[in-house]
């Protein structure tokens, strides 16, 4: 179901800087790596999971940056509150926001969406003979809709973090969770069964605000789009 953007919702700035909406986490640095293609350096306590402030100057006067969780990037974006955003195609496929427009992926923090389950019992039966099923996810829309197109009516156990307990502890038969390198499920016992999508990250951008401001926002998409091919535009 694709997300209503409110009537309430925060208008972009007419005149300020555009605000970029950056995840905290292990996307970060390499989303670093591409701002300073794109010619732009956050200040640089922006990197610091210590520092206490949340927004940044950078470099460009014209662009301050906002440290958020990956899971509020998108958010963000679609309220307005940042006019532009680097997000996992796992946080636009759980909320689809219908103000938010993603016109490039960038290549960074691949990873992917998959099933895991316990290694004892994995392939023990098979999954076209369920009617329902209950997983242990953060992502409860992409496990409904993925458990939803099979005719299983899926059981959602809504968890933060620690997926990786649920089943053991007898929460969940599987988990639906992002994968990196699997290494986290195999010294918990759990084994990947099948890989729902492959995950990348986006440059989003608020639909409004690109009606509002487009010259300024088409803008920083052609830097983006610059600094992913390595050309000597992006900081022009």
């Amino acid at each position: 179901m694709t997300a209503p953007y409110p009537a309430a919702a925060t208008e972009p700035e007419a005149d300020g800087p555009i605000v970029l909406a950056l995840p905290k986490g292990r996307i970060l640095a390499e989303a670093g790596q591409l701002l300073a293609r794109a010619g732009v350096e956050p200040a640089p306590d922006y990197a610091d999971e210590d520092s206490r402030r949340l927004r940044f100057p950078t470099s460009d006067p014209a662009l301050d940056v906002i440290r958020v969780r990956p899971f509020d990037v998108a958010t963000f974006v679609a309220f307005g509150a940042a006019q532009i955003g680097i997000c996992g195609a796992d946080v636009l496929m759980e909320f689809d926001y219908s103000e938010i427009y993603a016109p490039l992926d960038l290549g960074i923090g691949a990873c992917r969406v998959s099933v895991a389950e316990p290694r004892d019992t994995a392939g023990s039966d098979d999954p076209q003979r369920w009617s329902q099923v209950r997983v242990a996810t953060k992502y409860p829309n992409i496990a409904r809709r993925h458990y939803a197109a099979r005719g299983i009516q899926a059981e959602i156990v809504h968890l933060n973090g620690a997926m990786e307990l649920a089943p053991g502890m007898g929460l969940s038969r599987l988990i639906v969770d992002l994968v990196q390198t699997g290494s986290t499920l195999k010294a918990n016992g759990l084994v990947e069964t099948e890989v729902i999508a492959k995950v990348t990250s986006r440059l989003i951008v608020n639909r409004s605000a690109l009606k509002t401001r487009p010259e300024a926002i088409g803008a920083w998409i052609a830097r983006f789009r610059a600094a992913l091919a390595g050309t000597d535009k992006a900081a022009a």
